[in-house]
Order: structure tokens, then C-alpha cells, then sequence
């Protein structure tokens, strides 16, 4: 099957799949896929805004209602703990909308706020705040790049395709890196 048919008939299904979870990368992509012509920009960015939205009012809530369980199940999220109860003391709202652009927090994040006494309804205000200032921002690089790549390769697209593949690896690389820099940099049993 052509691949520029399957991105269109399955590609908003993918963006709001991953944006429910950790959808950078795929949100980079679809941006970068938009901006050849094969998805809607505004509909790429509207669905990773509600899925976001969506998958972060979900982690609060087993947050609320079974942080403690989580936290005694992940000592790694124990221990992000600890810093985002500070940084929500200091600044609840700005926490709130920011975590979502924190590696390692995309999860673990509205988790821990959960268990925190934010209300609600201010997490479900500014986690949709959030949710639309991340959607514009990682799938606009993305559709950003490709712009670019339009008018520096113009319409060929056969580069189209090795251009998506540099991006994915590109990421793939970029999280092998930082996950190899937070695993130096959690206490092992010989630091105790």
C-alpha cells in the first residue's frame, strides 16, 4: 500500500493514540507530514490538544485516587515526587501547564499533582492550557522543518521520506540520550 495513503486514512488515528501518552515525536512527525500536504495542520494540532488533554485529566485522576499505590509500585516516580511537590508549592499554575514539556514527567506528572491538594478543576483549567500550547508548538517545529525542507528540496518527494526518517531517528536518538543521562543520575544502592 502507498505509504502517503495510510498517513492519510490512519494518521490522525496515530497523533491521537500518542498524544494520549508521550506523543512528541509522533506529533513532530505529523506536523512535518502536514506541511507536505497529507494531513490538516489545524486538525493535526486540535487532536493532540484533546488527546493530551484527555490522557493527562486521566493520569490526575489515578493520581487521586491511587497515587500512593503508585508511588509504592515506581520508586522513579517517588522521586520526581518529591521535586514536583516543591515546584508545585511555588508555583501550582505555571507546574501544571509546564509539565507536559518536562522529560520524564509527561506521565508521572499529573500523577503526582494528583495526589497533591490542587483542585480539580484548576488542574482540568490550565492541563487544557497546557495541552493547546503544547499541540501548537511541537507539531508547528515539525510542520516548521518541513516547510523548510519544501523550499530547500522543493517538491521532491522521494526526500520527503528520508526527511521523515532523519526526524524519527533524530528523536530516537535525542531520548536514548536522555534516558542514559537520568539513569547517571539516579542514587544507586551503592551511593546509600
Amino acid at each position: 500500500m502507498d505509504p502517503h495513503a495510510l498517513i492519510a486514512a490512519y494518521g490522525y488515528w496515530v497523533v491521537a493514540l500518542f498524544c494520549l501518552l508521550e506523543g512528541e515525536t509522533v506529533l513532530v512527525v505529523a506536523g512535518f507530514v502536514a506541511s507536505r500536504g497529507h494531513l490538516d495542520i489545524a486538525v493535526v494540532m486540535l487532536i493532540a490538544a484533546v488527546a493530551g488533554f484527555v490522557g493527562d485529566q486521566i493520569f490526575f485522576w489515578v493520581g487521586r485516587h491511587k497515587g500512593a499505590l503508585v508511588l509504592a509500585r515506581f520508586p522513579a516516580v517517588e522521586q520526581q515526587a518529591v521535586r514536583v511537590f516543591r515546584l508545585i508549592e511555588r508555583y501550582q499554575v505555571w507546574v501544571i501547564v509546564g509539565v507536559r514539556f518536562a522529560y520524564g514527567l509527561r506521565i508521572a506528572g499529573p500523577i503526582i499533582i494528583g495526589i497533591t491538594a490542587v483542585p480539580a478543576r484548576t488542574f482540568l483549567i490550565f492541563n487544557a492550557l497546557g495541552a493547546i500550547i503544547w499541540a501548537f508548538l511541537v507539531a508547528g517545529v515539525g510542520y516548521l522543518f518541513g516547510e523548510a525542507a519544501n523550499r530547500i528540496f522543493g517538491e521532491a518527494h522521494d526526500v520527503e521520506i528520508w526527511l521523515l526518517l532523519v526526524i524519527i531517528a533524530v528523536a530516537f536518538v535525542v531520548m536514548l540520550v536522555q534516558r542514559r543521562r537520568s539513569r547517571r543520575r539516579r542514587p544507586t544502592a551503592d551511593d546509600v
